[in-house]
């Protein structure tokens, strides 16, 4: 594996995490309502755009012209799945070893915020008894799933990484794919 690759690679991963554990840290110290907030979600996503672009555009500037889309690939993977498995580490230690009671009521918040969004749509009786028994038997923040959703999120990520790597590879290389 390139050296410039897999620093920035791991450099941006660091980063990353450290970003959602300050997201998460700051969501969970000031009101645990913000969880079920529909922008957190859009701010994540474009923070985690906004790393991607930089850590793809610096590492196409120090590669130059062997940034092949193997490269391209393999830093952006690198960079996701330590990002990713630092912000599920901290979720685990937060929700289900520090304060367990956040858990349950984030759940209640999720399933008020669900109740309010289906009624809005005028969503069947039984539709709704049926999704709110469901979302009482799961477990969001348990370890299980929250190891489940890092691979989920990983995977999801990979398919957006091929995307960012057909546009940044070099255009004067036919190596590596």
């Amino acid at each position: 594996m390139n050296e410039i690759v897999k620093k920035n690679g791991i450099t941006f991963g660091i980063i990353s995490g450290l970003i959602s554990i300050l997201v998460t840290a700051t969501i969970y110290a000031i009101n645990l309502e913000y969880f079920t907030k529909w922008w957190i979600g859009v701010l994540t996503i474009c923070i985690s755009l906004t790393l991607s672009i930089i850590l793809m555009t610096k590492t196409k500037k120090e590669v130059k012209e062997d940034f092949t889309f193997k490269n391209a690939f393999t830093t952006y993977f690198v960079y996701t799945v330590i990002g990713i498995f630092i912000s599920v580490l901290f979720n685990i230690v937060l929700f289900n070893f520090v304060d367990t009671e956040a858990k349950e009521t984030i759940k209640e918040l999720t399933m008020r915020f669900s109740i309010e969004m289906m009624e809005k749509f005028d969503t069947p009786k039984q539709v709704m008894k049926d999704a709110i028994k469901e979302m009482e038997n799961q477990d969001q923040f348990g370890i299980s799933q929250q190891i489940k959703g890092m691979f989920f999120s990983i995977a999801f990520s990979c398919l957006f990484g091929l995307i960012l790597a057909a546009i940044f590879k070099s255009k004067n290389t036919n190596k590596g794919f």
